[in-house]
């Protein structure tokens, strides 16, 4: 399971230069009639009311008065609150308040930016919303300020509700409008091996092995590897009094396997790694087959064209897909680059909400936000490139993987994906990653999230 991080917003200079904004267009935006989120074009975060004080807090759909409804005032509009009628987003001085929606402090002049994005302007004046200074430590709630037109003035209004359109036919689905399930710490199963010292072993994430888990509809494997004299295993953590642990290449061979004898599924694999670069390829090097199967999107034109068609991949045969979470500039001063020997950069590839929703216990947080925001990087759930839309990993499970709470919060997977991660990254979910994948039937969320394309 992942370490916490600790979540630090970055500097405010560091944040303006994020997002370069665009020039204005002459016309004003008319937002289509509904509630939206006010979502931050730099952050990904969401306008929120705290009591009056409009600030920056984490996407969590309905639950954390982050709604607001555009409507019609003369020339401009006002943002009404879902939760408070007659109560809108306005602005106090330098800082953004909840007003009365017939004051002069609620009116804005939405104007758009391109590539979907929107300033809010105060009428008669050079002065937007903005995401204010930066807090300290891990305080993600910020108050939200009025200030000048830079790249911090960004903002998305993204539909509560947004629209979806059906599925394409089998044959023409791209990679991005697929979705798959995904076992978290999938090595972790207490089936095929070691993982963990004792007392750990004790509470697997999963409880099937991974070839039952390929039998499963498993298409999305989470792999937490270490460095030992023997290379690149399988522990959670680390490998310290682990009885029997597992090779990754044992793992990943098994997998290879499989997409030999079923031509026509693709895996990917999600490396958490802890290893230098030269094991991991002398560890894939063990791999019988791998090459035959090994996709490569950094040599086909994805960044500039988009992902490809599923069925063009496995008409290529190219049908395994290989991230890592390290990074890429400890590779390069370690002088070898996963990505030479087939191997990508997850942060280059992904986006992904944080891990954790809590405790194995009592209730869960279900707010939606990036794993990769931190004092020293900003990759936003929301992040796109022009031609490029990363895929996303939705991370759905707790800090301990209790069965009784992995079933009830399986039941709840479809649930949080669409009304609340889909809109917090603007793009569905494409991997849908849990603990005891077979309880509490996440497979019907993937089923019901394969049904539709968003947006």
């Amino acid at each position: 399971m992942p370490t916490p991080r600790t979540a630090l917003l970055a500097t405010t200079a560091a944040l303006a230069a994020a997002v370069v904004a665009p020039l204005p267009t002459a016309s004003a935006a008319v937002p289509a009639p509904g509630a939206y989120y006010v979502q931050s074009a730099t952050t990904g975060l969401n306008a929120a009311d705290n009591g009056g004080a409009v600030e920056q807090h984490r996407p969590k759909g309905n639950e954390d008065r982050q709604q607001w409804t555009p409507r019609a005032s003369g020339s401009s509009y006002v943002l009404e609150s879902t939760d408070t009628a007659g109560s809108c987003l306005g602005r106090s001085g330098d800082q953004a308040r909840t007003v009365a929606c017939t004051s002069g402090d609620a009116a804005w002049d939405v104007t758009e930016l391109g590539a979907d994005q929107y300033r809010l302007k105060v009428p008669g004046a050079e002065r937007y919303l903005t995401v204010g200074a930066k807090p300290s430590g891990s305080n993600y709630p910020v108050q939200l300020a009025i200030g000048s037109a830079s790249g911090l003035a960004a903002w998305y209004l993204t539909p509560v509700t947004g629209a979806t359109s059906p599925m394409p036919p089998q044959n023409q689905r791209t990679l991005d409008q697929v979705t798959f399930l995904t076992s978290h710490n999938a090595y972790a199963n207490g089936v095929d091996g070691g993982f963990a010292p004792p007392f750990v072993n004790l509470a697997p994430n999963q409880s099937r092995g991974i070839n039952q888990q390929l039998s499963d509809g498993v298409r999305g494997f989470m792999l937490d590897i270490h460095q030992t004299s023997d290379g690149a295993i399988l522990c959670h953590n680390s490998c310290t009094l682990v009885s029997n642990p597992v090779a990754l290449w044992v793992d990943i061979q098994r997998i290879v396997d499989f997409l030999k004898q079923n031509p026509n599924e693709f895996v990917t694999v999600f490396l958490e790694d802890y290893v230098d670069p030269g094991v991991l390829r002398s560890e894939l090097a063990r791999v019988n087959g791998l090459s035959d199967v090994l996709y490569r999107p950094d040599q086909t034109g994805v960044r500039q064209n988009g992902w490809p068609k599923l069925a063009d991949l496995i008409a290529a045969n190219d049908r395994l897909l290989i991230l890592t979470d390290h990074s890429r500039s400890a590779d390069q001063s370690a002088g070898l680059t996963r990505d030479t020997f087939g191997v990508m950069y997850q942060r280059e590839w992904t986006v992904e909400n944080y891990w954790s929703m809590g405790s194995g216990v009592g209730s869960s947080d279900w707010s939606c936000y990036s794993r990769w925001y931190d004092a020293n990087t900003n990759i936003p759930l929301t992040h796109t490139e022009s031609a490029f839309r990363p895929l996303f990993v939705m991370n759905h499970f707790r800090d301990v993987p209790i069965t009784s709470t992995a079933s009830t919060d399986n039941t709840k997977l479809a649930d949080r994906a669409q009304r609340f991660c889909q809109p917090a990254a603007r793009k569905k979910p494409n991997f849908l990653a849990v603990d005891h994948y077979n309880l509490g039937n996440a497979a019907s969320a993937v089923t019901t999230l394969n049904t539709y394309v968003y947006p």
